[in-house]
């Protein structure tokens, strides 16, 4: 019997604290105008000084198993993805684990920028697919704001922090129908934190992002996975139910709505009230609509994301 994979449960959490398109004019020479033209974005979550990645992790996690109905026992997997782990190591996922209770199964971090949810995603459906596990817990979590120059005005406005999850298990229907990843390393530099470990602490510890060039590779990429993942399938664009696109900026999302002639009531944008969050962008916005209610049983979802690396990635699935 083939085996799928199926999402049973979701769950998100942002930070308690907002900050607003006024705040940051008192802090960098922009205004709410200009944030809300180019970006879309009004406000955004950030973490308090002693909140961590994990603590944002374990807030999505629990109301992922929540919503599936199961408890922290029956995970059998973990995975996190994420760019700001809390430290070098253990993996988030470890200290995900521990906060948990669960003992005993696979658990780690991936490190694909904003396209590490999917990653995360399609790395656990192969493990589900081949028996590897049953049950398995898969989050998005980011603490950006760490990595910010809050004096950047290219990158202070973009991001905030947040945590989404799933709770996957093994079905005998889809499910995640098919994944499809990339990256391009060619195009590391227009999207960095240059530095690191390896590097001896080199160059800047703060983002650094072209973001004239990333916005141009980024619209001519997502339109292309979406067409990826639907002819892969057999699919027309008019099958699909949801696009649940990473949420970096309003533009990138609108003109990949447009290449794909697919109207704004069937994409599931939050990047408004988020910002872009990262890894846990995709996640959040998905949690969101399902709990809303837009998104149903049955019906077909695509996810897709875009990151530095360059990563880029999408899943079709029927939820």
């Amino acid at each position: 019997m083939t085996v799928y994979t199926r999402i049973l449960g979701t769950g998100g959490y942002l930070p308690d604290r907002v900050v607003t398109n006024a705040d940051l004019e008192r802090t960098v020479d922009t205004s709410d105008a200009w944030i809300v033209e180019r970006t879309g974005i009004r406000t955004r979550h950030v973490v308090a000084a002693d909140e961590t990645c994990c603590d944002l992790a374990e807030q999505a996690a629990r109301r992922a198993l929540s919503a599936a109905q199961l408890d922290p026992g029956d995970i059998d997997l973990i995975v996190v993805a994420t760019t700001t782990p809390d430290q070098t190591f253990p993996s988030t996922a470890c200290l995900l684990q521990q906060r948990l209770g669960i003992r005993g199964c696979p658990a780690f971090d991936v490190q694909a920028v904003c396209t590490g949810f999917v990653y995360a995603l399609s790395i656990v459906d192969k493990f589900i697919r081949t028996g590897s596990a049953r049950c398995a817990l898969v989050v998005g979590a980011e603490t950006i704001s760490r990595i910010l120059n809050w004096e950047d005005r290219g990158t202070s406005v973009l991001f905030g922090d947040g945590a989404g999850a799933v709770v996957v298990g093994a079905a005998s229907a889809p499910g995640v129908v098919s994944t499809h990843l990339h990256a391009d390393g060619a195009f590391k530099e227009l999207l960095q934190v240059p530095a690191g470990i390896g590097n001896g602490g080199a160059g800047s510890p703060y983002m650094e992002m072209k973001g004239n060039e990333v916005f141009r590779m980024a619209v001519t990429i997502l339109g292309r996975i979406v067409d990826e993942a639907l002819e892969a399938n057999g699919m027309a664009r008019s099958e699909l139910d949801w696009l649940v696109p990473h949420q970096a900026n309003i533009r990138i999302i609108q003109a990949t709505a447009r290449k794909l002639n697919l109207p704004m009531e069937r994409v599931v944008v939050t990047v408004g009230q988020h910002g872009n969050t990262s890894a846990a962008s995709v996640p959040l916005a998905f949690d969101q609509a399902v709990r809303d209610g837009r998104i149903q049983r049955g019906q077909t979802v695509l996810m897709e994301a875009f990151g530095g690396g360059f990563t880029w990635g999408s899943i079709l699935l029927r939820y």
